[in-house]
């Protein structure tokens, strides 16, 4: 359900570089969609995952770590009546916990992370759309905060027959290809019996995160291998037929980035799915589920192009950092004079300044600024109004 136009428009954003290219406009899916609302695990996530690429959209994903831009996440996702998935970095689970916490044993992360979880759990039903609760990379050092949160998942599974988590990523890019599968197996093993769907990372994404820095890695680590992605698939699929999805590199990059600075290359992973199509003699076109991660500085023609290969899920952190903080800012100089003191304001040396530094009214601000800038990623995304 999408409908293709000819234009050489500068995107909305992430990036303004433009080419004249087919851009996919979005458009309604068909009203008899039913998708579950609320959060989504097993079945309903894979239905949910297929009809992104059916429909030629892409789920955005964002990084939180606070309720706050929980809640701006999925108050946009209502807006735009399309899905929303929230996830947590092990730093996201850090912060939901609380600097005073100590993370000896991961246990600050895991706590906050479930704590995360628990408040999504609580609210997202009453925004009637579908909420995929996902957390994000994990590195081979930090399978301590994977483990907690898998007993965690086993243990809510135990009282409601259902996982915690929709999702969990493992990020084991920078072993050796042998034991990232050998890993991803194990846990995929351990996950599927909840209806817990893998994302694992093959090849290596730019740019630094959360701590990480690849921003010194080999120009050819950006980019993946059909034959690489083929082993994957061929690995994961008889323990989880569709209970997984790839980030797989095309070039992509975490951080801040000038429109044109970044070199994709979204046809990789439209070589992929061919190839495993006809290596397998397949019916499906696109049997891989792939995520995007690092899309700051990427045109909009360029998310539609890796969206029309089989992306279903684009991280997004940088700049819905900057939008929340953003609007925080533009609060604080518009009422400068009224912050500098409990009382005493351009109105007088007597009058209170409470209903200006009460926190609701400035985090308010900064989610609905981050609410406008997710509204420009779900167009990127080809993901309005697709419920």
């Amino acid at each position: 359900m999408k409908q293709c136009i000819k234009s050489s428009q500068k995107p909305a954003r992430l990036a303004t570089a433009g080419r004249s290219a087919l851009i996919c406009k979005a458009v309604s899916a068909p009203p008899s969609t039913k998708l579950k609302a609320g959060v989504v695990h097993g079945q309903d996530l894979v239905d949910l995952m297929q009809h992104a690429q059916k429909n030629g959209y892409a789920i955005p994903a964002v990084n939180c770590t606070s309720s706050s831009i929980i809640n701006a996440c999925m108050e946009s996702a209502k807006e735009v009546n399309s899905p929303i998935m929230i996830q947590f970095s092990n730093g996201g689970g850090a912060s939901m916990a609380g600097k005073g916490i100590s993370n000896k044993d991961e246990q600050a992360t895991i706590a906050g992370s479930i704590a995360g979880a628990l408040h999504v759990r609580a609210m997202a039903k009453y925004y009637g759309v579908p909420v995929v609760l996902h957390t994000d990379h994990c590195h081979k050092k930090l399978l301590p905060w994977f483990d907690g949160l898998m007993t965690a998942n086993e243990e809510y599974f135990a009282k409601n027959n259902e996982p915690l988590f929709s999702s969990h990523m493992l990020d084991l890019s920078e072993e050796p290809i042998h034991e990232n599968l050998d890993i991803c197996k194990k846990y995929l093993t351990r996950m599927n019996k909840m209806g817990l769907m893998l994302e694992m990372e093959l090849g290596v994404t730019g740019g630094e995160e959360d701590g990480v820095d690849n921003s010194g890695v080999a120009a050819e680590e950006l980019y993946s291998k059909p034959e690489e992605i083929c082993e994957v698939w061929e690995a994961l699929t008889p323990i989880a037929p569709k209970g997984f999805s790839v980030a797989a590199a095309f070039g992509n990059v975490h951080g801040v980035y000038s429109p044109g600075n970044v070199k994709l290359t979204p046809s990789i992973l439209g070589n992929a799915q061919k190839y495993i199509k006809a290596k397998h003699s397949g019916s499906d076109d696109k049997p891989v589920f792939f995520v995007f991660h690092g899309g700051s500085g990427s045109s909009r023609e360029e998310i539609r192009e890796a969206i029309s290969y089989g992306v279903v899920k684009m991280n997004i952190d940088t700049d819905t950092q900057w939008a929340y903080w953003d609007g925080v800012r533009e609060y604080e100089a518009k009422n400068r004079g009224y912050l500098q003191g409990q009382i005493g304001n351009p109105e007088g040396p007597e009058k209170p300044n409470k209903k200006y530094y009460d926190p609701r009214a400035w985090t308010r601000k900064g989610e609905q600024a981050l609410v406008a800038r997710m509204k420009a990623a779900y167009e990127d995304l080809n993901c309005v109004n697709v419920l």
